[in-house]
């Protein structure tokens, strides 16, 4: 390679904000970008937006399936274009035939949507190939950005990847339109937006989420994106994802449904003593505090930043800095974590 004279970008699907500006929704678009925490948001502008982060997990955010969809507004068409897409692919695996068998990298793709957002147990793919064989068929397919690993780390400081654990890791497929693809979904089988959030268990939240998550860093850092997991009996816990904002590191939990506690979330503001956390969910933005006692009796405090999906994208530095500073942070005492 040409040392110094290559220039790499890491690009991802297509973010909302992007389809938005994709299919003529201009003022839409501009109305996150410019979006603060703290701004009013009226009810008829959230629902607005909800129904077209319903079409935008539709169709994904794959260029071609946005291309189709901002030019006809048929989902038929967004989804041969999405099946032909995962039919390529399993095509194209022939070619890495001479470094792992092909039938494991099939066998391992075809069991990807079902893993999705899940700690990976290679028993859960196959009973007859071994453990080794699968995992070297995953992470060939994650080389290939066909999925991607999501690590868990012990989330004790920055960089989060320093405490890294290689063997503990949960898959994101691609695109969230594939995966609705991949799980043989199309418009015509969702009743509703509430129904769609809820699709295996949530993994449709989660990957979206994920990967707007992964691609929210400027275009020439390599994506990284960790979650925490802590596996004791009777006392296990899992945070959704865990980023940095500058130095500050926030954990991130996705709601799928309108019910559901936050143990894990002040389970994790327990053990690394911080009092800021987030929560994606399909509610209206808001900024509240949170205190309570664990079952175990321990205190916790904390700042909970509720977030709708299609705010995602406003989890950057100068939202955080914004939050560090707010009067709601100060009066909760914690304004210095």
């Amino acid at each position: 390679m040409p040392v110094g004279r290559i220039e790499y970008l890491h690009l991802g699907p297509m973010l909302f904000s992007e389809f938005l500006l994709a299919t003529g929704h201009e003022k839409l678009c501009a109305f996150i970008r410019d979006f603060k925490i703290g701004d009013d948001l009226p009810v008829p502008l959230h629902d607005k937006l909800s129904g077209l982060l319903l079409s935008y997990i539709v169709v994904g955010g794959m260029p071609e399936s946005v291309a189709a969809f901002a030019k006809s507004k048929s989902y038929r068409d967004c989804d041969f274009i999405k099946n032909s897409l995962l039919a390529t692919y399993k095509d194209d695996f022939s070619k890495y035939g001479k470094k792992v068998n092909l039938q494991h990298i099939l066998t391992v793709y075809e069991a990807l949507p079902k893993l999705v957002g899940r700690k990976v147990k290679y028993v859960n793919i196959s009973r007859d190939i071994r453990s080794s064989d699968l995992s070297q068929a995953l992470r060939m397919l994650a080389l290939a950005r066909v999925c991607y690993l999501v690590h868990h780390a012990s989330c004790n400081g920055i960089p989060l990847g320093a405490e890294m654990d290689a063997s503990t890791f949960k898959p994101l497929l691609l695109d969230v339109g594939l995966l609705l693809s991949a799980c043989g979904l199309s418009m015509a089988d969702i009743p509703s937006a509430e129904a769609l959030m809820l699709v295996n268990s949530g993994q449709i939240c989660e990957q979206f989420v994920g990967q707007h998550l992964l691609y929210r860093q400027p275009l020439h850092k390599h994506p990284e994106l960790h979650y925490w997991l802590r596996e004791k009996p009777s006392s296990n816990a899992e945070v959704d994802y865990v980023i940095n904002c500058g130095p500050r590191i926030i954990p991130v939990e996705v709601k799928a449904g309108k019910t559901g506690n936050l143990r894990s979330l002040h389970q994790f503001t327990i053990e690394k003593d911080i009092h800021f956390a987030v929560k994606i969910s399909s509610e209206r933005p808001s900024l509240v505090k949170a205190a309570g006692r664990m079952p175990d009796g321990r205190a916790y405090e904390s700042l909970i930043l509720n977030l709708p999906f299609y705010l995602v994208e406003k989890l950057d530095d100068t939202n955080a800095d914004f939050l560090a500073n707010s009067i709601v942070f100060k009066e909760a005492g914690h304004a210095g974590k």
